[in-house]
């Protein structure tokens, strides 16, 4: 009876532990399935996604910023390019305290106010694995120093990169412009993900009106780096698109003559051929050393330029706005022959002033005993203001305006920079929506001889110069001469734009205009006959005196006993050779007193050099 009981707990005990490792089993069974389920949801369906987090623990991806375009003139000779340069770098992700940093890198090398905070506004904008610049442009000792330290500051590295330099300094600096650092308005316009990894962007001129062209597009490295967040190789790549190079139409050689012909006196210059645009010299004087401003201007060179009497700053050339004076006498001549109020033969007796009927008030001439009997060819060599006061009275200020629209008066050229003004073409319109008063026949005198509300811009004088040196055809001031496309691997001529009209007036009438501005220079009673002497070729012209202020009515201008900065400004309308027109040039001297003594001679040096310089080159195209 023992027996089989003790025989029937072993069979139960057996079964027992049969089901246990069944059971086991199972268990077992169903843990490897889970297992296998993840290693399979983790190495097949979801590959991709945690690969990706793993190489993030190891793999970086790199913005390379494009070099920028170099900027040359018509020439070669450069403008604007890069330098190699050593900067100063901080990652912040790899920083655990910046300021204790900024503070024990500051015992190596200097790092002023300035630098400071240009640093901490790029830290706000910048993803933290990005390198943010703190100094530019090291010495040599400074990268030593560095160097050497470098252990002691994870995240801190020396890095070459290249830095805009500007060779000629001031010259043609406001229309070449210069680059910097972006800034928080400028960040919102950009597109970020192409300007990653870069720093600096054009301000003003060409940098920025061609800032699409110059910069190129941003490439990619994906690196692998270390603990330290240093790069050990490079895995894969994508370059970047180097900027494109300009070529403008300035002479960089002609440049330098202008600005050096306006020797003492602020003002501008223009140069251009009448024939297709091309800007040839842009002068505004004074300038000022763009490379200050690359790498972050500091303040005192700042406050220097930005409450310097004489506004260094300021592109007089295409935002200047001056009263034209004279210089638009053959504009209102043209006016009226267009008319049908005078003709060439038209005489009106000058006795040195002209009244208006019903009023006392003299609008006098500068000549004070006048010039008797003038016909408009006389008119505008003597520049009489009487006969033009006469036919400003018989157009109107309602023919003047239009008249003077067509040569481009009140409203911007178009040339390709950055902040040209329009000037003020004064109407009946005009006044009543801007003074909200209405017009006076006197103003309409005044307007005609280029005074009173009537303002323009050297630019505008030079494209209203060229209409008539083409006896009506208008042509579209431009700097940009050709483009030399890195991405495309072609240079391409830049065409000109749609002209606003293609050809106005008569033939005939153009010719009087034209020969008035010859007598000008080449006959004896000429306001710029000193130009005239000893030359091989023909000049015309027309001088120009723009009153600083007004003048009382029985009160005489007297330079001498006028403090300078109320002298009036001297202008000078010009092209040359009369027969085959080959350059257009304009000069304004603030202050100059005389368009004939100051600006005429400013502008012969021009045409003397740029039409010698021509010869030589044809010549040399013959041999």
């Amino acid at each position: 009876m023992a027996f089989q009981e003790q025989l029937r707990d072993q069979q139960q005990e057996t079964r027992l532990f049969a089901n246990r490792a069944i059971i086991a089993g199972l268990i077992v069974s169903i843990l490897v399935m889970v297992l296998l389920y993840r290693l399979y949801y983790l190495q097949y369906l979801n590959y991709g996604h945690y690969s990706t987090l793993s190489k993030n623990n190891r793999v970086r991806i790199m913005s390379m910023p494009p070099t920028r375009g170099s900027i040359f003139d018509r020439n070669g000779e450069i403008l604007a390019d890069n330098l190699p340069s050593y900067q100063l770098e901080i990652t912040p992700e790899l920083v655990k305290d910046i300021p204790a940093t900024l503070e024990q890198l500051q015992k190596l090398v200097d790092i002023s106010e300035v630098e400071r905070k240009r640093f901490y506004r790029a830290l706000k904008r910048k993803h933290r694995f990005e390198g943010i610049p703190l100094k530019f442009n090291l010495n040599d000792q400074q990268v030593a120093r560095i160097s050497v330290n470098l252990h002691r500051f994870p995240g801190v590295s020396v890095q070459a990169r290249l830095s805009r330099h500007y060779p000629n300094r001031t010259q043609a600096v406001h229309t070449v412009g210069y680059v910097g650092n972006i800034n928080e308005k400028e960040l919102k316009q950009i597109d970020n993900s192409n300007y990653a990894g870069t720093s600096h962007i054009g301000k003003i001129g060409i940098e920025r009106y061609y800032e699409n062209k110059l910069h190129g597009k941003v490439g990619h490295q994906q690196v692998e780096v270390n603990v330290e967040g240093r790069v050990l190789r490079v895995l894969n790549e994508s370059p970047p698109i180097p900027g494109d190079n300009l070529y403008l139409t300035i002479d960089s050689k002609l440049q330098k003559v202008a600005e050096e012909a306006m020797g003492k006196y602020s003002g501008a210059v223009i140069a251009m051929d009448p024939n297709n645009g091309e800007i040839l010299a842009i002068v505004s004087k004074p300038g000022f050393n763009p490379n200050l401003f690359v790498n972050g201007i500091s303040s005192k060179d700042y406050r220097r330029l930005s409450k310097d009497a004489e506004r260094p700053l300021f592109n007089r050339s295409i935002s200047g706005q001056y009263p034209p004076g004279s210089t638009i006498k053959p504009m209102i001549g043209w006016a009226g022959l267009e008319n049908g109020l005078i003709s060439s033969h038209s005489k009106i007796h000058c006795k040195g002033f002209f009244t208006l009927p019903n009023d006392e008030r003299k609008y006098r001439d500068w000549k004070k005993t006048g010039h008797g009997l003038v016909n408009l060819d006389k008119a505008v060599a003597q520049s009489c203001d009487v006969f033009f006061y006469e036919l400003a009275l018989r157009l109107s200020i309602d023919k003047i305006a239009p008249m003077m629209k067509k040569f481009g008066s009140g409203q911007k050229t178009g040339i390709d920079n950055i902040g040209e003004a329009k000037g003020i073409l004064p109407s009946r319109e005009w006044k009543q929506k801007t003074r909200h008063q209405p017009w006076y026949p006197g103003e309409t005198l005044i307007t005609g001889i280029g005074q009173g509300y009537f303002t323009a811009t050297p630019i505008q004088l030079a494209l209203a110069t060229s209409l008539i040196a083409n006896k009506g055809k208008m042509i579209q001031p431009h700097l940009l001469l050709k483009v030399d496309s890195k991405e495309l691997g072609i240079t391409e001529t830049q065409p000109i734009g749609p002209l606003p009209y293609k050809h106005i007036g008569s033939e005939k009438n153009w010719k009087v205009v034209n020969h008035a501005m010859l007598d000008v220079v080449h006959s004896i009673h000429g306001t710029a006959r000193r130009i005239g002497r000893g030359i091989n070729y023909q000049i015309a012209g027309k001088t120009g005196t723009a009153q600083v202020y007004t003048i009382a009515q029985d009160a005489e201008y007297d330079k001498h006993n006028t403090a300078y900065k109320l002298r009036d400004h001297a202008l000078f309308i010009s092209y040359a050779p009369v027969k085959d027109p080959q350059i257009v040039v304009v000069s304004v001297a603030e202050h100059g007193g005389s368009g004939s003594s100051v600006a005429a001679p400013i502008a012969k040096k021009v045409i003397d050099y740029y039409l010698k310089h021509k010869a030589k080159e044809k010549n040399h195209a013959g041999l």
